[in-house]
């Protein structure tokens, strides 16, 4: 599988998002998931799953040194000590001594953002994180981000699909030498009611949602669909296969707005 380099971290260009996936099903998806090839696992503390993606890593019997796991701080969590605490209480979830990538899961305006990154650089200090990240911050809070963290920031984690334009959060990632990662990137579903992305899908002999990782991945933007059926975990697998022209990259862009956007919640930023 191709890969996204970004301040030493290798990121899978298609892993498994987690978001909804609980109890047997999950670690059962997570298991078939990795037993296909995947090698990139995305959960967060607000899941509330980390001990069943554990199982499911463990019950796959794939070298742990060959995956890529990334875990999520919640917003109540961004004190310096409560941070340290309840990513200890994440590797005990998950059975792990260290995740390859922790992340800020959401901004959050109550908490200095300086001590929270310090926090997260300190996390890994201490070898709990290869390393850092954050999630579903705007361009302005990025360029805070880089400039306060003691530690390179490795990726930004954004919803990102056709739908929702993101050229602005994808050069400041690139100014800065991080990594974008889409989450949400068939727009929960939507992308097979698009006549556009299914036309093309179909010269390809792909599906629409096919189109939609292709797209990400000829980006350099590692994408995590989530998907709770073992046989949409090959078809997502399955986009290396094919190549879409400029052409078809154009067109697919142009289906981008600010109006796209699908995830809300009542904290978010002002978005770009």
């Amino acid at each position: 599988m191709e890969v996204v380099d970004a301040h030493g971290a290798t990121i899978p260009a298609i892993g498994l998002g987690t978001w909804e996936l609980s109890g047997h099903a999950c670690a059962r998806i997570v298991e078939q998931a990795l037993r296909l090839g995947y090698r990139h696992v995305d959960t967060a503390q607000i899941y509330n799953n980390e001990r069943d993606v554990g199982e499911g890593i463990r019950s796959s019997h794939v070298r742990r040194s060959e995956m890529f796991i990334a875990t999520k701080v919640w917003t109540t969590h961004f004190a310096p000590n409560d941070l340290i605490r309840s990513t200890k209480e994440s590797l005990f979830k998950l059975r792990l001594s260290e995740v390859d990538l922790l992340m800020l899961h959401w901004p959050n305006a109550q908490v200095p953002l300086q001590e929270t990154l310090g926090a997260l650089a300190h996390a890994r200090e201490l070898g709990m994180a290869r390393h850092i990240g954050v999630s579903n911050f705007t361009v302005a809070l990025l360029k805070q981000a880089v400039a306060a963290c003691p530690a390179p920031l490795v990726c930004n984690q954004v919803e990102y699909h056709p739908f929702l334009g993101q050229s602005n959060v994808l050069a400041a990632c690139a100014a800065h030498g991080i990594a974008m990662v889409a989450y949400s990137p068939i727009a929960r579903g939507n992308a097979q009611q698009s006549e556009v992305l299914s036309r093309i899908g179909a010269a390809h002999g792909k599906s629409a949602a096919q189109v939609c990782l292709r797209w990400l991945v000829q980006q350099k933007v590692p994408a995590i669909p989530r998907t709770s059926r073992v046989e949409r975990l090959s078809q997502n697998i399955d986009v290396f296969d094919f190549v879409l022209s400029e052409d078809e990259m154009r067109e697919i862009f142009a289906l981008g707005s600010p109006g796209g956007r699908l995830i809300h919640t009542a904290t978010e930023p002002e978005w770009d």
